[in-house]
């Protein structure tokens, strides 16, 4: 970056293109590129912004490396490598370091190798050397990958250059990492307004004392006669002209443009404020053609005897167009795409088979164990489909996929938590990348999160994808929040990810037990014939239906199906259930749609997680504001858990008395006894004995 930008950015420069949309970050968080020259050679260099959160953007960057990789067609990782610069406290002591090296040589992540740099300025904030690490150095993780480490004195520039070099020529032959360690010191302690002396005296008297790295090459220059006294004078001299020159034109510097829509991002724009249902549907016959091509084996190939069941199953509801369920509508969404040229990297733990054993995208051969990978090789010139069982982590692999759709807008980049409960070990990434990304760094991502999420019985850890967290992260149209119950709305809102001009995250809670329900399966016409995604979803009902309706229950996700199961086998018809299939951005026209037949009604919102969890907190208002407007009433009841510590309990018999109350209450109870709930179900009071 030039100088007379960055002086410029001290000045508060509000003409930046690059700020102008949005709310901006501290200078030293910024990204920037820029193309360079040396020896005749162009290199494109890029700087990933980064938050103060120290080292979460190593994976970031490994990620990107990937992506422009998989462009460029860089098999021999060649033409694109990442660096990353360390500073020695967060190398040791940040563990997203572990994790980034151990992905360094997986299949589905690996690079050629990643240049390390640390400077290794001895401090940590006040923390010294002695309280912010165990081992002798702060390079010590490295070691678990055999990465060479190169020690250098940061007083000697020639060293220091030297040494990069051969970390550029060790990873260039050997395509594996390298760390540069270059011990140095801080002149002013932390930042320039700190003082030092309080916490580090004795070092500080010492550099009080000792001669700056430019002084001491200087007078090495005149000892070895390169330069004299004058001409290394002059030097100083000239530099500190063009400092003063670059100050004055900062004053008037403007940016020739916006960077953040170039390249591989051309032709994508900023969000328009409407449905924005993007043109998401196939043809009939497409369908079908796509769906032999993906579910026909090689001759030669043994599939398990029960994936050959499902294979054909799968294909047959596709020809009969009836019941296609949850992971043939996201085969066929992933198969309408990589047809249409957009890529799809699905990555995760235990993606290949899925959790609950229900995607089988990955199939081994029952005989010698190798692996076929349908959507991989349906047609010649499809595009990549990349399905990659991930190794045990959520910060560094979700740091990464972010990365990568941070550099590829064309492929469909997925990230899925084995249960949704474990994305909050990958919550830095959330906070600090995918939700306020493109507001400090006008940088867009179209990351797809898929979280299982739903309260089954299978204790704390196994229930929650904290919803309300994500819910409450919303604002400026920063991303997307949704919990379909069908899986045509799934199909449409994976392939609208890449059908419109923009790109967002999309956080989707999943099914877990529900991806087997009879009543979790769609038709082929919903499929085709120009059918998109609905935000809002209700069941037909003829107008004298309609008439006998007096209660409404608004929910989202799996208990809508525990609802309507309940409903039908009391033959119940007078409750009506509206789905909320997106809860951000919040659909209110077509809420108001929905809800403008029943305006006498009783209305109500259920859930099944506790009322502090859950989107309830995030909805109740706007469902208001929207019962307001349709029918002059705010009245709303709320269904669910009491507030609670925990997500879930561990006791099945509890976890099932408190389901049960919560649909009875919902479906069978007056709204006296409602608002005697008014809280929410108890965990403790209603229980079943264990049969």
């Amino acid at each position: 970056m030039p100088y007379k930008g960055i002086l410029s950015k001290f000045q508060g420069d509000l003409n930046d293109p690059n700020e102008v949309l949005g709310s901006g970050d501290v200078k030293y968080h910024l990204g920037v590129s820029s193309d360079r020259e040396f020896d005749g050679k162009k290199i494109h260099l890029s700087l990933t912004p980064n938050p103060s959160h120290l080292e979460a953007v190593d994976p970031v960057v490994v990620g990107k490396v990937r992506a422009k990789q998989t462009l460029l067609n860089d098999k021999t990782t060649d033409k694109v490598f990442g660096i990353l610069i360390h500073g020695d406290a967060a190398m040791a002591g940040q563990g997203i370091v572990a994790e980034t090296f151990a992905m360094s040589q997986l299949r589905g992540f690996r690079t050629g190798g990643t240049i390390h740099f640390v400077i290794n300025n001895q401090i940590g904030f006040t923390t010294t050397p002695h309280y912010g690490r165990s081992a002798p150095y702060c390079t010590e993780i490295a070691k678990m990958v055999q990465a060479p480490i190169f020690h250098v004195n940061g007083d000697d520039p020639e060293a220091v250059v030297h040494v990069c070099r051969l970390a550029a020529e060790y990873r260039n032959l050997f395509k594996e990492d390298v760390v540069v360690d270059m011990f140095c010191y801080r002149r002013s302690g932390h930042n320039e307004a700190d003082e030092p002396m309080f916490t580090q005296p004795l070092m500080y008297k010492m550099i009080k004392k000792h001669q700056t790295t430019l002084n001491l090459y200087k007078d090495q220059l005149v000892k070895e006669e390169i330069l004299t006294e004058d001409e290394a004078k002059n030097k100083i001299s000239d530099f500190k002209d063009f400092l003063d020159n670059e100050f004055e034109l900062s004053k008037s510097y403007k940016p020739n443009k916006a960077d953040w829509l170039d390249g591989t991002w051309t032709g994508i724009k900023t969000a328009s404020i409407d449905a924005r249902r993007g043109k998401t549907s196939s043809t009939e016959d497409d369908i079908k053609i796509l769906a032999k091509e993906i579910h026909t084996l090689p001759e030669e190939f043994t599939p398990h005897k029960r994936i050959k069941k499902i294979y054909n199953d799968r294909h047959r509801s596709i020809i009969d167009g009836i019941n296609i369920d949850w992971a043939t509508a996201e085969a066929l969404a992933f198969a309408t795409l990589l047809k249409d040229g957009y890529g799809v990297r699905l990555s995760g733990q235990d993606v290949g088979r899925g959790t609950f054993s229900h995607r089988h995208a990955v199939l081994y051969d029952q005989i010698n164990e190798k692996r076929f990978v349908p959507l991989r090789h349906f047609r010649k010139d499809q595009a990549l489909f990349e399905i990659v069982d991930s190794f045990l982590s959520e910060f560094g692999v979700l740091g990464f996929e972010y990365g990568y759709s941070q550099a590829d807008p064309k492929t469909l980049v997925i990230w899925e938590a084995q249960f949704g409960d474990f994305s909050n070990g990958a919550q830095t990434i959330i906070d600090q990348f995918i939700t306020t990304g493109e507001r400090k760094w006008l940088r867009m991502s179209g990351l797809t999160l898929l979280l299982p999420h739903g309260h089954e019985g299978q204790g704390p850890e196994h229930t929650s994808s904290r919803l309300e967290r994500f819910l409450q992260m919303c604002a400026e149209d920063n991303i997307q929040v949704a919990n379909c119950t069908s899986p045509a709305n799934y199909f449409h809102i994976l392939r609208r990810q890449m059908m419109r001009d923009f790109r967002k995250p999309l956080i989707l809670m999943t099914p877990k037990s529900t991806l087997r329900h009879k009543g979790n399966t769609s038709s082929l016409k919903d499929f085709v014939n120009g059918s998109t995604f609905h935000r809002v979803l209700h069941n037909l009902l003829s107008d004298d239906e309609k008439r006998k309706i007096d209660r409404v229950v608004l929910c989202s996700g799996k208990i809508y199906f525990e609802l309507q199961d309940h409903i039908n086998e009391l033959s119940l018809n007078n409750i009506h259930i509206i789905r909320l299939e997106q809860l951000y951005p919040f659909p209110y026209e077509a809420l108001e749609e929905e809800i403008a037949d029943f305006k006498n009604c009783e209305m109500i919102w259920c859930q099944e997680e506790p009322r502090n969890m859950g989107a309830w907190q995030f909805i109740e208002e706007r469902i208001q504001s929207v019962l307001e407007k349709v029918t002059g009433k705010i009245d709303l009841h709320f269904i669910g858990r009491r507030a609670a510590a925990s997500p879930a309990t561990g006791v099945f018999d509890r976890h099932l008395a408190n389901q049960k109350n919560i649909i009875r209450l919902a479906t069978e109870a007056n709204v006296e006894e409602i608002k005697k709930e008014k809280s929410g179900v108890s965990l403790v009071k209603y229980k079943l004995p264990i049969e």
